[in-house]
């Protein structure tokens, strides 16, 4: 697996913006940010990676530990409470961590030994611990050994195993399990049909793979176009994204997709309400679209209505729902064309984007 380089917080480089109604920014003040803030609480520490939840943040540090800070109400934060954090806190046991997730109210850590911990709301089975019981601190998914990359949706798992399949738990009423059924599981389950996988995500009710080959497979709720198959069709199964054949990275919002191509370009689709998908308007996108603008791109990441993209420059620009300021633009104004990068972020290499809020490192 490729990850990110290093951000180094000491220099202040962790930002967030957006809704900070339950600190998943940090800091004490909880109104909504316009414009990016620098998120405590890491001081001394090398970020390796970073994660959003619906209201809670992830960041993986380069010793192997997790911090965690925002809502906590459901223990997604991992730290034995399910009191909220208004600054980073260490994931309760965790040692030698490769990768991480976040749910909406639930969170996945991937051990370097191929064992995944979970931890969290765990309402519709999401933690794959065969039970329904919530989690203050991590415990380990049942029967996986051998993992390789890892997702997490709306309540919700995935894991991509070292032989190209792809297993699944939780909630399954659209079928974002991919195993023919729409039957919750407390434990994984196999994704049908599914070889040869790198790497997936997980949408709210929908999932998302990507092929060695450049492909991109999806299943669950179509009913928005988020399948791409240009249908509006639930799948049980995976189907084939239509025309996406150098896929090098995929996320998933709540009803929309996006993929990085090989060339640097990016394609979204599905949900389109909020001009998420960056076409300059409103309309339901079922099959891939360019998204206008976006050259030169190395990471994406899909919020719940917002979509963010990385350039290779280190410059940040975002497009979709803005009522949080989740943008970065300074105002609350939706946009359905990509802006340009926002002037406050620099030398960025990593993007997650929430529910209602972003972060950049």
């Amino acid at each position: 697996m490729v990850w990110p380089s290093a951000a180094t917080a000491q220099e202040g480089r962790l930002k967030g913006w957006g809704a900070n109604e339950s600190y998943q920014l940090g800091g004490v003040v909880t109104n909504a940010k316009y414009k990016p803030v620098t998120v405590p609480g890491l001081t001394g520490a090398d970020i390796e990676n970073i994660a959003a939840g619906a209201s809670h943040s992830l960041a993986l540090l380069s010793n192997g530990t997790v911090e965690s800070w925002g809502l906590n109400t459901s223990g997604q934060l991992g730290i034995g409470t399910a009191t909220n954090q208004d600054q980073a806190s260490t994931v309760t046991g965790l040692r030698g961590v490769v990768a991480i997730a976040a749910g909406s109210n639930h969170s996945l850590a991937l051990l370097a030994d191929g064992t995944l911990r979970a931890w969290g709301l765990n309402s519709s089975g999401q933690l794959g611990d065969n039970s329904l019981a919530n989690r203050t601190t991590p415990v380990t998914v049942s029967g996986l050994t051998n993992v390789e990359a890892i997702a997490a949706g709306g309540a919700h798992s995935l894991a991509v195993l070292a032989d190209g399949t792809v297993k699944a738990w939780g909630l399954n009423g659209n079928g974002q399990l991919g195993d023919n059924s729409a039957a919750t599981r407390t434990t994984p389950v196999t994704v049908t049909g599914l070889a040869n996988v790198r790497s997936v995500a997980g949408g709210n009710v929908h999932s998302l793979a990507r092929l060695a080959d450049g492909s991109v497979w999806a299943w669950g709720r179509g009913s928005e176009g988020q399948l791409g198959d240009n249908s509006s069709t639930q799948r049980l199964t995976p189907v084939k994204v239509d025309g996406i054949a150098t896929a090098r990275d995929i996320s998933a919002g709540v009803y929309h997709s996006v993929a990085r191509l090989a060339d640097g370009t990016v394609k979204t689709w599905g949900y389109n309400a909020q001009g998420q998908q960056g076409d300059g308007t409103r309309t339901n996108r079922p099959a891939p679209i360019t998204l206008d603008g976006a050259t030169n791109i190395r990471a994406i990441s899909a919020g719940h209505h917002h979509t963010l993209v990385l350039d290779r420059d280190g410059k940040v620009s975002a497009v979709g729902y803005n009522n949080n300021g989740q943008l970065g633009y300074g105002t609350a104004t939706d946009r359905t064309a990509l802006a340009t990068p926002i002037n406050s972020l620099s030398n960025v290499s990593l993007i997650a984007a929430g529910r209602a809020f972003s972060l950049a490192g």
